[in-house]
């Protein structure tokens, strides 16, 4: 079964990628006010959110780069952009939305997302091929 899940990823790693991209997007910039939201009560539970968020995302673009991933200039360039975007998101937000507001703290949350992603990638990756 597992190899049936990682073949399919394999197949559909671009479009997952740019799927993830878009729904982050989205989602940070269109107001969500009329969509009912659980309320977890976790402090800043919205950090954990872009932890994760940004960790998947990089780790989408890893696994739907590979080949450029292996040359470290390559996994550079990845790693800056999607920290660019993560910044480019917020000043958005700040700016264009009136229901949301640019947060340092949110920019800090997405880029340790990164860095944690691309350590982890590796490991992950190896993990991956074994199956």
């Amino acid at each position: 079964m597992l190899t049936g899940i990682k073949t399919l990823l394999e197949r559909n790693a671009y479009l997952i990628a740019i799927a993830l991209t878009l729904f982050i997007t989205i989602t940070s910039l269109v107001s969500l006010k009329g969509i009912k939201t659980v309320s977890i009560g976790i402090d800043n539970f919205d950090k954990i959110v872009h932890f994760i968020s940004y960790f998947a995302l990089t780790l989408s673009w890893f696994f739907a780069l590979q080949t450029l991933v292996k040359k470290r200039k390559n996994k550079v360039i990845i790693v800056l952009s999607i920290i660019a975007y993560g910044i480019i998101i917020e000043a958005l937000q700040g700016g264009m939305t009136t229901h949301r507001q640019a947060d340092i703290y949110d920019i800090l949350a997405n880029s340790i997302g990164v860095l944690l992603a691309t350590i982890l990638f590796p490991r992950l990756n190896q993990w991956f091929d074994s199956i």
